[in-house]
């Protein structure tokens, strides 16, 4: 079966400042309504209002990917921006993951070439828990942020020689932000404001993400096949929102020129014709575990 071809999809292609600015204000309301319950909240009940900002934060994924691609805003200077704004909680530098995701883009699940298939294995058990609790995932960002800041990316072959200054200079300017508001919250709030507000919600946080981004991309073809290397998950409404519609992530990988506001129109036209459509992600979560023991 042949996916339409790109050319018969760009009525889908236009975006918008005005629904990416709406998307970014229920995000940043969110982050704002989970950060007032940490620090209103005391007690037993301190926990979960700091794994709903983390969940939150860790989301902030979603505009950091879109505007990678520059299909969260119209305005280019504005995907920009806020994409290398969004990546700061997590350790994510904005212009390393062009080049990263740029990669896993052009060589989805062809082995030696995603960089997404470099993470150490996880058809065991213990591979997969250390993936969801976020261990490879920190390992790796740390990685990433001392060799920029070494100015030596002779590690990462998809960052092209041209970018490499860039890349470099970004890293370097992300340590320096990120330091100095943590220095500042610090000073201003006392010394357990960056540890409520960011570094627990992101150990507690992340780990929401990887469950989120492992089914992507695992059990599906290891080929060129867009319609048979990603998996589209059909999801509740409110994960939807947050996740700025990427649960629609074949249809993404097929036509990454579509802005999230229009994924769900791309999954009525295609859904016929993708293998991978998963009910939820609890129940793929389930029977992955169940394959694993087994």
């Amino acid at each position: 079966m042949q996916a339409p071809a790109p050319g018969t999809m760009m009525h889908l292609a236009a975006r918008s400042d005005r629904r990416g600015l709406v998307q970014l204000a229920i995000h940043l309301a969110l982050l704002l309504g989970t950060g007032t319950l940490v620090a209103l909240t005391e007690g037993w009940w301190l926990a979960p209002a700091v794994v709903a900002l983390g969940i939150v934060q860790a989301a902030l994924f979603a505009p950091f990917h879109e505007t990678m691609h520059q299909t969260a805003f119209a305005s280019r200077r504005l995907n920009a921006v806020v994409g290398w704004l969004a990546g700061l909680p997590s350790l994510f530098n904005w212009h390393f993951y062009q080049q990263f995701h740029l990669a896993h883009h052009r060589h989805t699940q062809i082995p030696g070439k995603d960089p997404e298939l470099l993470a150490p294995p996880s058809d065991r058990l213990p591979g997969y828990l250390s993936r969801m609790l976020g261990i490879p995932y920190w390992t790796s960002r740390l990685r990433f942020v001392a060799d920029g800041l070494r100015g030596d990316l002779s590690a990462y072959p998809y960052v092209h020689p041209a970018a490499a200054a860039r890349v470099i200079r970004s890293f370097r300017m992300q340590v320096v932000v990120t330091l100095t508001v943590a220095l500042l919250a610090g000073i201003a709030f006392g010394w357990q404001a960056p540890l409520l507000f960011w570094v627990l919600p992101q150990l507690l946080g992340q780990p929401f993400l990887r469950l989120y981004l492992f089914t992507e991309h695992t059990g599906c073809s290891m080929d060129r096949n867009w319609l048979t290397n990603t998996r589209t998950m059909l999801t509740t409404r409110a994960v939807r929102l947050l996740m700025w519609n990427m649960p629609f992530h074949a249809e993404h990988h097929l036509y990454p020129f579509i802005p999230f506001h229009r994924l769900g129109d791309a999954h009525a036209l295609l859904h016929d014709k993708l293998a991978h459509v998963h009910p939820g992600y609890a129940d793929w979560h389930a029977k992955h575990l169940k394959a694993l023991r087994a």
